[in-house]
């Protein structure tokens, strides 16, 4: 594919040179980056990157091509991607293209040849921000108008516009042992799978689904899922999180989800100045002891009391916060930042990460998360403990 001369602009005026990689043409996003090393076609196709321009910290990117397996939705949703040196042929037994044919076909506009480094260092240092990348406009001050017209993430209400537009049903593998209406706000792929492999039928729902369409499916519990935008706009969700908590099914939430439980249960959000975004963070499990390395995909986070609209500030060991719905402890913390990555309510049958424990791509280290969450539908809640999950699910039979 002939590149041609292309241009970065970030909204604070910080200007890359590079190629053109992929379609030709211009696009505007937030500018944010993935420090994974491997899982490009995943991230590219993560729903939660949808108006995102995703730079790679990872130097040489398509080395292993595409294929048609390992899409985490049904087409790329990143704004525009940025690369330092791609491959000039992939090349792996899995493969059946290459990734800037990929991403030419799809429309996705990128650049190449980027000091990526530097860009990364640029973006810790101010906080992600808004970017245009342009192969079709050379002048850096007449980009940089354009991206200061761009829409900002904070604000942004995007749900709905990567959710399912119609129910759909991924069985359980084997023996059936339990349903779960999973509200998509922006769902992988490989969520469903994590649950399949444990005998769970998932019905997903689109974002705007009801408290009567999710009981309509006859789950056994509701998953809330990952996904793009800023969880401060997500009225309609935590309502619907209110009412499953009132009725006492139990839940489970996933990054945005995670976020719309906290804010269902009484708890804000705030911004990350550059978010966590790549395969390889560190998160204690503070249930049993254990740090993971894990997989994260967010630039928002939930707000603990007392640490204000920052992470500044210790969380509270052991620390129980009485809410409408009863008691809430921090579950998971990230020990880079301190960043609180999960929650655990201790009177409903309820429990949050913030990170991906579906990992694709990534790490396994928080698979058994789905194990918890059968073990909160069997009953014995979030941490092998007797609970309010499908034994004790008295507020579902007046529904």
């Amino acid at each position: 594919m002939k590149r041609r001369s292309a241009i970065l602009v970030l909204e604070d005026g910080r200007t890359f040179h590079g190629e053109s990689y992929g379609s030709v043409g211009e696009t505007f996003g937030e500018a944010v980056f993935n420090t994974g090393m491997t899982g490009y076609q995943e991230t590219l196709t993560d729903p939660s990157y949808h108006r995102q321009v995703v730079v790679q910290t990872a130097p040489h990117i398509g080395n292993t091509g595409v294929n048609g397996e390992d899409d985490e939705s049904d087409r790329i949703w990143v704004a525009g991607y940025v690369v330092r040196d791609p491959a000039r042929i992939g090349s792996n037994w899995r493969a059946t293209g290459g990734l800037e044919d990929r991403l030419g076909v799809e429309g996705v506009v990128g650049i190449a040849g980027v000091d990526t480094r530097a860009l990364t260092r640029h973006l810790r240092e101010r906080g992600a921000m808004r970017v245009g990348i342009s192969s079709v406009e050379d002048d850096p001050r007449t980009l940089l108008e354009r991206v200061r017209q761009s829409p900002q993430m904070v604000g942004a209400d995007l749900s709905a516009e990567v959710s399912t537009a119609a129910p759909y049903v991924v069985e359980a593998e084997g023996e059936h042992r339990y349903t779960v209406a999973a509200l998509d706000l922006g769902i992988k792929r490989n969520v469903p799978r994590r649950l399949a492999a444990r005998g769970v039928t998932t019905h997903v729902l689109p974002a705007g689904s009801t408290i009567d369409d999710l009981l309509a499916t006859g789950a056994d519990a509701v998953f809330f899922s990952p996904g793009p935008g800023d969880p401060a706009t997500a009225d309609g969700p935590v309502a619907l999180a209110r009412e499953v908590l009132s009725r006492r099914i139990p839940l489970f939430g996933i990054c945005f989800g995670s976020q719309i439980l906290g804010r269902a249960l009484g708890f804000g959000t705030y911004k990350l100045g550059y978010g966590h975004r790549g395969i390889n963070q560190p998160v204690l499990d503070r249930a049993t002891g254990k740090v993971e390395v894990t997989s994260h995909t967010h630039g928002f986070a939930g707000a603990w009391p007392g640490r204000g609209d920052g992470p500044a500030g210790a969380v509270v060991p052991d620390q129980v916060i009485e809410t409408e719905f009863g008691g809430v402890q921090v579950s998971h913390v990230c020990l880079n930042d301190n960043v609180v990555e999960g929650l655990r309510a201790v009177d409903v049958p309820a429990f949050t990460v913030q990170y991906h424990p579906e990992a694709a791509a990534g790490p396994h280290d928080a698979d058994y998360l789905f194990d918890r969450f059968a073990e909160l539908i069997e009953g014995r809640g979030p941490d092998g403990q007797p609970g309010a999950g499908r034994n004790h699910s008295e507020g579902r039979t007046n529904a």
